[in-house]
């Protein structure tokens, strides 16, 4: 039988402490990302993400949209953190990833948010891009679950995460929602300057399933534990969907995927021609036919 949520029986066992130390040297100089750029933020230094070293929330609130088994009917206690270091040019929240618009959340406030979301009733705590955050996290988890947090955590990525860091964070989160975005070096080194996209994207996600293995609901379909995978369909790239797919198919083809639709272009996205645009009808459905096709048969559509 798994413990719902599993950082609790991390808690109990005084195992948060560990793994916050081993985060803490990863985090100055910063290690945390697959970037390592070894910026020296304890010391006010800012790296490729340019995040400071505290914690910066651009806001926290049930949010409604959200899959399904994350949403559930009171919503996901959503964390938006500022600051990314895929810095995609397609960002559609680039005001928040990009320009790092927020405000500075100390750990004792951190873990207050926590509860305020789990008061509010919301069915999980979703932190959004946490990579260069995780020791601010892992601060501030013990005061929440002293205060009387029991909400599963979940771990929202654009999927550009050291597998190194994602180890360390076994039995913290019981929820893992990364995205996919692509397995084509070509493309992510065009769009987010990260041409090891791909090979890190795999291995993260490998490590995610090992911990969590595949989605698992609760009477009422409410996530309780495992892997909720993304795929942000880009226009002109039906085939490297495919291959994202296939990768997916390759872990499980029980994996609960979101193939999303809603991709339009942002940021400075205009300025390549070839994602200046919305992806078609024809192109989502030839994307989630193929899935069908492969066998992935929790595969939604937004």
């Amino acid at each position: 039988m798994i413990d719902f949520p599993s950082y609790l029986k991390l808690y109990e066992e005084d195992a948060i402490a560990d793994r916050l130390e081993e985060l803490l040297t990863r985090a100055a100089p910063c290690m945390l990302c697959p970037r390592q750029c070894m910026a020296d933020r304890a010391a006010g230094d800012r790296g490729y993400c340019q995040a400071p070293y505290e914690a910066y929330l651009s806001s926290a609130a049930p949010h409604f949209a959200e899959e399904p088994p994350i949403t559930g009917t009171r919503g996901s206690g959503t964390i938006f953190f500022t600051h990314c270091s895929l810095r995609c040019s397609f960002c559609q929240n680039y005001e928040i990833s990009i320009r790092g618009e927020g405000i500075s959340c100390p750990t004792a406030a951190l873990s207050e948010v926590m509860i305020d979301l789990q008061n509010k009733g919301c069915h999980n705590i979703n932190f959004v891009t946490p990579t260069h955050y995780v020791h601010q996290i892992l601060k501030a988890l013990p005061l929440a679950i002293e205060k009387g947090l029991t909400i599963p955590l979940v771990y929202n990525t654009g999927g550009y995460d050291s597998p190194d860091t994602i180890r360390l964070l076994d039995g913290i989160f019981d929820i893992y929602m990364p995205d996919i975005k692509f397995l084509d070096p070509v493309l992510a080194s065009r769009y987010c300057r990260a041409e090891n996209y791909p090979e890190v994207v795999r291995e993260a996600i490998r490590e995610m399933h090992r911990q969590v293995g595949d989605l698992i609901v609760d009477e009422s379909g409410i996530a309780m534990r495992g892997l909720v995978i993304r795929h942000l369909q880009m226009p002109s790239a039906v085939a490297d969907s495919k291959a994202v797919l296939d990768f997916i198919a390759g872990i499980s083809t029980n994996s609960y995927v979101n193939i999303m639709s809603q991709y339009y272009p942002c940021h400075v996205a205009r300025e390549t021609p070839e994602i200046a645009r919305r992806i078609t009808a024809e192109e989502h459905g030839e994307v989630a036919r193929y899935a069908r096709s492969i066998g992935l048969v929790r595969a939604d559509r937004y």
